[in-house]
């Protein structure tokens, strides 16, 4: 087919990051073709700012307009779901932001509108496009590393100041965002912690902290325990308090031990597996043989642009998705069991209760000191600079 007339449905930070690479030509076979967002400042900004692109005061027009083929949903969370079946039920192919949505619920619901559709239905997910967890994923669905046995991840480098808690109203509330940084820092890690596995928990412990270090009313410190269906185990550590913070990903199998962290893909690899030493070992501290090994990471990440690009050769040339946007229940069904462990002071087994955990939503909901939206920026000013963010 010929160009894809990509249309953004919100015109915020992340929704200027994709209107810049779309303008700029930097993703190929697609043109920047609308802007749709409920601010007036911001339309307004938009329009001088991307000359010759249309703008619309809402997703509707927009999809009406005869404009667009395909929309990139850059909304506050819990529209993520809202605005993508009200895209595939125009014919329309979707790309999503991260977090798929605020709980499990409507984002099953949006995943069976996308199958419904035949639409191509992705998730940006930018950091599958990382080769040190592309690399790490290869190792072990190649048996490299073995049976896991354990994984564990500590994500504390996303350090956030009450500066920016308070640039928005709906920031770090449960009615506006739905969550701290589970759902707004972490849902890449959640991710790639069971996409570079294969491995989802089937039970989780978890000990979220509200307010620890911010005056805000959602989580801001994690500690969460779980346990796979193999036996092993994971933890993951996160905070949005801590600095210098660590990004350390370490998983173990029976054939040893990989680490990520700096840019590094670490193998400490075991000459033979575990259990096979165990078996054969008659020295009272014996240890099976391991050489360390540096593993070499060929390319860079492309990042947003490369989910974009991969989105539009799906649209044009069947291309297969990087991060089908179904799979973005996955990590959000880790946050949703670590928040409701937490309120309920227990273990929550998977597959999660989501009519439970949706009840224990609305009632922080209810009580949330968000009220009305307010623009997170200042559009006179434009969008803030994401550099150094996911």
């Amino acid at each position: 087919m010929s160009n894809v007339r990509i249309g953004i449905v919100g015109i915020g930070n992340m929704g200027a990051g994709h209107a810049n690479h779309l303008k700029s030509g930097t993703i190929k076979g697609a043109v920047l073709a609308a802007i749709s967002d409920g601010d007036a400042e911001k339309r307004a900004w938009a329009a001088e700012t991307y000359s010759g692109v249309a703008v619309y005061a809402d997703s509707e027009a927009m999809l009406a307009s005869g404009d667009v083929d395909a929309v990139i949903v850059a909304t506050p969370h819990y529209d993520h779901p809202v605005e993508a079946q009200r895209a595939l039920a125009q014919g329309m192919h979707v790309l999503i932001e991260k977090p798929a949505g605020v709980y499990t619920k409507q984002v099953r619901e949006m995943n069976e509108a996308a199958a419904a559709s035949g639409r191509v239905f992705s998730i940006v997910y930018n950091q599958r496009m990382n080769p040190l967890y592309r690399k790490l994923r290869e190792l072990i669905a190649d048996g490299e590393l073995g049976e896991i046995r354990r994984t564990n991840w500590i994500i504390t480098n996303w350090y956030r100041s009450q500066s920016y808690y308070d640039s928005g109203s709906w920031r770090a509330t449960w009615g506006g965002e739905g969550g701290g940084v589970l759902i707004n820092q972490c849902p890449h890690q959640l991710d790639l912690w069971q996409w570079t596995t294969g491995l989802m928990p089937v039970r989780i412990r978890a000990f979220c902290h509200f307010g620890k270090h911010r005056d805000i009313e959602v989580e801001d410190d994690v500690t969460a325990y779980v346990e796979y269906a193999n036996g092993g185990t994971g933890v993951f550590i996160t905070t949005t308090g801590e600095a210098p913070g660590t990004n350390r990903f370490e998983v173990t199998g029976d054939r040893g031990k990989i680490v990520i962290e700096d840019g590094r893909l670490t193998f400490w690899r075991l000459r033979e597996s575990e259990r096979d030493f165990n078996a054969r070992n008659r020295a009272a501290f014996g240890s099976p043989e391991h050489w360390k090994c540096e593993v070499p990471i060929h390319g860079t990440s492309s990042e947003h642009a490369g989910i974009v690009q991969n989105f539009v050769d799906a649209i044009r040339n069947g291309t297969a998705l990087i991060a089908p946007g179904e799979e973005g229940i996955h990590g959000l069904t880790i946050s949703n069991a670590m928040h409701l462990s937490t309120w309920l002071d227990d273990w929550v087994e998977l597959p999660l209760n989501e009519d439970l955990y949706e009840s224990e939503l609305r009632k922080r909901i209810k009580s949330s000191r968000y009220r009305k939206p307010e623009a997170a920026v200042s559009c006179s000013t434009g969008p803030v600079d994401l550099k150094g963010t996911f």
